[in-house]
């Protein structure tokens, strides 16, 4: 089935409106917060209109730059979790019967329904020293008395990785419920086990997917502003807790503009690499 170029006005009609709507909610607010980043700040929190650099010599110290690379570093391993924990369950999902299938897509969209301020409180919940996990472990006798597990950087991995499961399975179910399964059972029927056949036919043909999937959990873990408050310590928070910060707390709208126009430029970065995986998969016959 061929597809038509467009040869008229008309036929362009349909890409006006979200072509609008990425103007007006996207590029405008994002120009306007790139001028921002180049204003002078004043003292009480005011800021005039100028062309300056040291919003961007100050975000590039040592400390900022630690809390960039921390923060590049949490969303790697959240999205690696993710991915580990995610493909293995979705391939076997597939594999069930479809009343299971929908069964499990309904809990896993009924996880999304919560809030991360909802999830960030029940993981520190669970947790905590008075009411959360190890007192089962205490009761099960694996420890001695009750500890507080919360804040440290494994609440938080926790917390985010719990938070992002259900999106990677939503984006990994499609790919894999088209999966052909002729290819693993013509290997086990050669010999291969079926964990063998899983590792050197189903991966493989969904590498493409896998790093997709990779970068949007990335992009989306890289946001993270709430969980690392609640689970975490300070020294856990990421960069986007520390742009609120600075735009709320210390009046400093200018910084604040150019640590968000920094993150936005990765995500953009991230989500074109996406496109281009995603262009090349469906080139690839």
């Amino acid at each position: 089935m061929r597809r038509d170029k467009p040869r008229t006005l008309a036929d362009h009609l349909p890409l006006a409106f979200p072509a609008v709507m990425l103007v007006v909610f996207f590029v405008v607010p994002f120009g306007t917060m790139i001028a921002v980043s180049f204003f002078r700040r004043q003292q009480g929190g005011f800021y005039t209109v100028d062309f300056v650099l040291a919003n961007y010599e100050r975000f590039l110290t040592a400390f900022f730059g630690n809390v960039l690379g921390f923060s590049l570093l949490l969303a790697a391993a959240v999205a690696v979790c993710c991915v580990v924990l995610a493909f293995p369950f979705t391939y076997f999902l597939t594999c069930r019967a479809r009343r299971v299938q929908v069964a499990w897509l309904i809990a896993l969209l009924s996880v999304l329904s919560l809030s991360e301020v909802i999830i960030g409180f029940a993981w520190s919940t669970l947790l905590s020293r008075t009411a959360g996990i190890s007192n089962l472990l205490v009761a099960v006798g694996l420890l001695d008395q009750p500890v507080a597990l919360v804040p440290n950087f494994a609440a938080v991995m926790v917390g985010m990785v719990y938070q992002a499961l259900p999106y990677t399975i939503l984006v990994l179910y499609p790919a894999l419920v088209r999966l052909d399964n002729s290819f693993v059972e013509a290997a086990c029927t050669l010999g291969a086990s079926p964990l063998r056949g899983f590792f050197t036919i189903v991966i493989p043909m969904l590498r493409n997917t896998i790093v997709a999937t990779l970068i949007m959990v990335f992009v989306f873990a890289l946001g993270a502003y709430l969980l690392p408050q609640i689970l975490g310590r300070p020294q856990h928070w990421t960069l986007s807790v520390l742009i609120t910060d600075q735009a709320i707390y210390q009046s400093n709208m200018p910084f604040a503009a150019a640590m968000a126009v920094f993150l936005v430029l990765i995500s953009l970065a991230l989500v074109g690499l996406t496109l281009l995986v995603g262009g090349r998969r469906e080139a690839t016959p």
